[in-house]
């Protein structure tokens, strides 16, 4: 039961996340852009040019409203780090991926609580925590989820850790192949979402006939 609340919490905080992601960025005034905007723009409190990293007009009348959701991602993925066990091998790679997916989760609360234009430095702490430490632990995750027939899960986890850590290296160097700015960040953050979601809806959608999750394999 314990793991089908950390699944719910995994598949309720990405889902927020996206739903109140469009909410926000439909009330911007000047089109928001995917390539063009960061997703902290959407959060910042004041309208104003930002000059770096790079040049754009910021004004987000719904910037509350995506703060507090990242709050509360942050809030249920930490809750969905402690409560899956269930879903996870026995031994350190599983907690460690674990602990890292919690420290994400902590990345998002400050990163909601410390807008990126009032505390500039506090925020970039927690897009590090977020985009580092969180597709670090994803990528753990291919080799500490548990149990029999998740070979798909495990590579799909994995590789998305991977994705995430690549892009987000090219972000902080500040190449955008293709995909500008914003684009880079979202190959960056969004992997993390992906993989929590995936993981939590496979463990609310696991019968209750299966059992336990054998967590030795």
């Amino acid at each position: 039961m314990k793991a089908r609340w950390g699944s719910a919490a995994w598949v309720v905080g990405a889902v927020q996340f996206f739903a109140l992601h469009g909410v926000v960025e439909s009330a911007w005034e000047k089109p928001y852009s995917w390539a063009g905007n960061n997703i902290s723009d959407l959060g910042n409190a004041l309208c104003a040019t930002q000059p770096e990293p790079e040049p754009r007009y910021i004004c987000s009348p719904e910037h509350a409203l995506m703060n507090g959701s990242f709050v509360a991602l942050g809030i249920l993925l930490a809750v969905g780090a402690v409560l899956t066990g269930a879903l996870w091998r026995r031994g350190g790679t599983a907690t460690t991926a674990r602990l890292l997916l919690a420290g994400a989760g902590g990345g998002f609360v400050l990163a909601g609580l410390a807008p990126a234009d009032l505390h500039e430095n506090q925020h970039m702490l927690g897009a590090l925590l977020v985009m580092g430490i969180g597709n670090t632990g994803l990528l753990l995750a291919g080799a500490g989820l548990a149990g029999d027939g998740r070979g798909v899960l495990r590579w799909v986890t994995g590789l998305l850790g991977l994705i995430g850590l690549t892009a987000f290296g090219f972000f902080l160097s500040h190449h955008y192949p293709g995909l500008g700015m914003g684009g880079m960040e979202r190959v960056a953050a969004f992997p993390l979402l992906i993989g929590t979601l995936a993981v939590g809806a496979h463990g609310l959608l696991r019968r209750e006939a299966d059992g336990p999750v054998a967590r030795t394999r």
